[in-house]
């Protein structure tokens, strides 16, 4: 059973700061042209792994979130809670039709668990 990184997301203080560097140093295409307003990123090139910059709430830290590609999104959350982690954000659909939920491991890491439409 293979379960890849499929996306891979940062959540800052400043948004466009980060994306604005992450932009001008490496080339990488960044718009907010989705129905969710986030800053998607494309990294170019065949071999890579795309992701995202989202706003940070006012009480959050920075930080950068893996997502790991699961059949069931919800089957893995029971999984990882009945190893240790927490549900910060439960399973839910967005508008692009993946399904997405937020966990915390053991240790205090986030992570996330996403089945692509």
């Amino acid at each position: 059973m293979s379960c890849p990184v499929v996306h891979w997301q940062m959540v800052v203080k400043e948004p466009e700061k980060v994306a604005k560097f992450y932009g001008d140093v490496f080339g990488w295409q960044i718009d907010a042209n989705n129905p969710m307003g986030y800053r998607r990123v494309e990294t170019g090139q065949a071999a890579r792994l795309d992701g995202g910059i989202w706003p940070s709430p006012p009480e959050g830290h920075n930080l950068v979130q893996l997502f790991i590609g699961v059949e069931s999104v919800e089957d893995y959350v029971q999984r990882a809670e009945a190893h240790g982690a927490r549900t910060l954000v439960p399973p839910q659909h967005l508008p692009d039709g993946d399904i997405v939920a937020i966990m915390i491991d053991p240790v205090g890491v986030s992570f996330g668990l996403m089945k692509r439409r």
